[in-house]
């Protein structure tokens, strides 16, 4: 009796929703920045994340979930000094925090400030290493009650049956559980839970208006539609729900990126709805052939179709565009291949990526459980691009075998300075290409001065 009054309420609330117009999906407001600090502020342009000076930032980087809370397991190792340097020096330039709703408030209405010291202390060692901050308030399965993460304990439908399938593996008896589907369904359709989400974003975003070194936030992790059909709930739900969530976080930070997600059903396209608001960028998560069967074996063009999917959700929308997680388990046989081919595709269409992720207990993880950091996989991951391009990053393509680095600037003022990821282990960079010349390099960086306003250079290790 119980579950049928939830499944009444429920379509009542689906009914509801149909019939009500959708929200205008405009959100307006101004900027106020102060000073920057350890890195300049990002914005988006006419389709890319720019810097201060108005030059194309790509931004690479690591997944590293140190401060996600995970149903009731502890906490993993935090992210030291030693690993943001390593980052830093193998050419990346971002690392997305994902981070706990259930921590950051433990007990209804009350905000941990010791949990968000923590967050700052962690965007304040990336940056002191030249890494940007993503903030992802993360969502997994609803909450922590059913052994995933986000939402407090607290915040749960009572009754429910949070019922376990014999046989199915872990993260798909959550997944499937009534439980958490029921708690999914209360939060997209009733706006009361909606409100105390972004109550969470705007203690969060409050500590970070002023903070130059955080990139912007990445709204809601995955979203998924069930129980509301796939296009319905983007138009009628998911997209308006962005716009409500955008409009109360710029009142206390106008100053970051907004990052939002298209809904996560399968692999199939999001209908995206436009949205218009200062500093958007729209985001997808890569796993065709990682996650997303069939496996990799050499086929290059679903990779791509799912990039271009991606790339034309932002267009849409319209926003920047960046790739939240990319990943694969490297004990697969395929893996190498797997990562070489899509950061091929990410530098083909020139966009940025963090990985998924630094450190994981199994093989997704760059760092596994306590043991030292696996420099093979991470010299797969670790290859020269263009981090920040002034006037028109035009192309860009690297060569594994030759460690060569081909690029093409277009539009850029003479003595304008361009900067790419070099990674340590390549050694001395030499550039080439006559327009071109060496400014300065340290470690994961070369400063480039162009000589021209169109040029075509290269990056190689120094002969010798």
């Amino acid at each position: 009796m119980r579950g049928a009054l939830w499944l009444v309420a429920g379509t009542v609330g689906l009914g509801l929703v149909l019939l009500l117009p959708a929200p205008a999906l405009t959100v307006r407001f101004a900027t106020d920045r102060p000073a920057a600090g350890a890195l300049p502020w990002l914005s988006v342009s006419q389709g890319r994340i720019v810097d201060s000076g108005g030059r194309t930032v790509i931004l690479r980087g690591f997944n590293d979930d140190a401060l996600l809370q995970t149903g009731t397991a502890p906490l993993p190792p935090p992210l030291s000094a030693a690993d943001a340097s390593l980052m830093e020096s193998q050419g990346f330039d971002v690392v997305r925090i994902p981070v706990s709703w259930s921590l950051l408030e433990p007990t209804p209405g009350h905000f941990s400030q010791g949990y968000l010291r923590q967050v700052e202390a962690m965007v304040d060692l990336c940056a002191r290493h030249g890494l940007y901050s993503v903030i992802d308030l993360h969502t997994q399965d609803f909450g922590v009650a059913f052994g995933g993460s986000g939402a407090p304990a607290w915040l749960t439908l009572p009754l429910v049956p949070d019922w376990h399938f014999p046989g199915i593996p872990a993260p798909w008896q959550r997944h499937l559980s009534p439980a958490v589907n029921a708690n999914l369904a209360f939060f997209w359709l009733y706006p009361n839970w909606q409100r105390l989400y972004w109550q969470a974003w705007r203690q969060l975003a409050s500590v970070f208006a002023a903070n130059s070194a955080v990139a912007g936030y990445d709204l809601y992790n995955e979203p998924h539609p069930l129980p509301v059909p796939p296009g319905l709930f983007s138009t009628r739900i998911l997209f308006p729900f962005y716009a409500a969530g955008i409009r109360q976080i710029s009142a206390v930070d106008p100053n970051h990126l907004f990052i939002v997600e298209g809904d996560l059903f399968g692999d199939l396209p999001t209908r995206v709805v436009p949205l218009r608001a200062p500093n958007l960028v729209y985001s997808t998560h890569l796993y065709q052939g990682s996650l997303i069967g069939p496996s990799y074996a050499g086929q290059v063009s679903p990779l791509r179709a799912e990039l271009k999917q991606g790339l034309s959700g932002a267009s849409q929308l319209p926003a920047a565009y960046w790739t939240g997680e990319l990943g694969i388990d490297h004990n697969q046989g395929d893996a190498v291949a797997w990562a070489v081919a899509e950061i091929a595709l990410s530098d083909q269409y020139l966009t940025g990526w963090a990985w998924w992720q630094w450190y994981d207990s199994t093989g997704w993880g760059v760092r596994q459980g306590r043991a030292k950091v696996d420099s093979a996989w991470l010299s797969v991951l670790s290859q020269p691009y263009v981090q920040a391009a002034p006037g028109t990053l035009a192309a860009m393509r690297y060569d594994p075998a030759g460690h060569l680095l081909s690029a093409e600037i277009r539009g850029a003022s003479p003595g304008a300075v361009a900067q790419v990821a070099w990674p340590q282990d390549l050694g001395r960079p030499r550039v080439s290409g006559g327009c071109a010349r060496l400014r300065a390099a340290s470690p994961g960086r070369v400063q480039i001065t162009l000589l021209a306003p169109s040029c075509k250079l290269t990056v190689a290790p120094l002969q010798g």
